[in-house]
């Protein structure tokens, strides 16, 4: 990780803060951030927090994509989230006043924004707006893509790949050939998510490949009948 005070950025009409809770701030509260964040900068594959460590102020991603995961009970990891630009990590475990319950890693070259506890805190005072949208993110936003997840491992496997697939088509978007997948993500990160094995996600993805659902190259995942994966996953609602 390295400290990056140089970004020509200012918090005013930057789009991943109007993106994020922070979308709502006063001119003042915008000058607050310009003078307080920093910009950090990982690598893939780097760890931005551990479980287990205090939490000393939150992060908003800037540029990239960032997995949170934790062990289960049989020590096999469970990825819980999957955040991109604008979105918020750590808020939780530093409003509660606990350590970090899971921990949070690159799963490509990164850009976050990190504020600390104390200027968090002030923007959160003078700031309603905050306060409710981080609220309304606990409640809509992380409830449902965690219960999301839940679900998916509820299911038979195939059903769970493929909604695995849907899942990051949603959250990352495509490429410009409305297709390809926006996140390079390991075939472990992906057995991961979907709850299974890695030998048993990868001998489903080829078998979506052979029936024409997905193309598989290399690390990434191209959608090819999005319908028949739709239909695939046994999604109800």
């Amino acid at each position: 990780m390295s400290v990056n005070k140089e970004y020509p950025l200012d918090c005013g009409s930057c789009l991943m803060r109007k993106l994020s809770v922070f979308n709502n701030l006063r001119p003042e509260d915008v000058q607050c951030l310009n003078h307080n964040k920093n910009h950090l900068e990982f690598k893939k594959g780097k760890i931005i927090f551990n479980v287990g460590q205090r939490p000393l102020g939150i992060y908003i991603v800037y540029s990239g994509k960032v997995k949170v995961q934790k062990l289960g009970s049989n020590a096999k990891e469970q990825i819980l989230r999957l955040a991109k630009e604008g979105d918020i990590l750590g808020y939780r475990s530093l409003i509660s006043g606990s350590n970090y319950n899971a921990t949070a890693e690159t799963l490509e070259d990164s850009v976050l924004c990190f504020l600390s506890k104390d200027t968090f805190f002030e923007l959160m005072k003078n700031n309603p707006s905050v306060s409710m949208n981080l609220m309304k993110l606990l409640s809509d936003k992380l409830g449902a893509a965690e219960t999301k997840i839940v679900e998916i491992i509820q299911k038979p496997t195939r059903n769970r790949i493929a909604e695995t697939l849907l899942l990051l088509n949603e959250l990352f978007g495509t490429e410009e050939d409305n297709q390809t997948i926006n996140v390079v993500m390991t075939r472990e990160d992906i057995a991961n998510i979907a709850g299974m094995s890695t030998e048993t996600a990868i001998r489903l993805l080829y078998g979506l490949r052979d029936e024409g659902l997905i193309g598989l190259e290399k690390k990434k995942i191209k959608i090819l009948n999005i319908k028949k994966l739709i239909k695939e996953s046994n999604i109800e609602d």
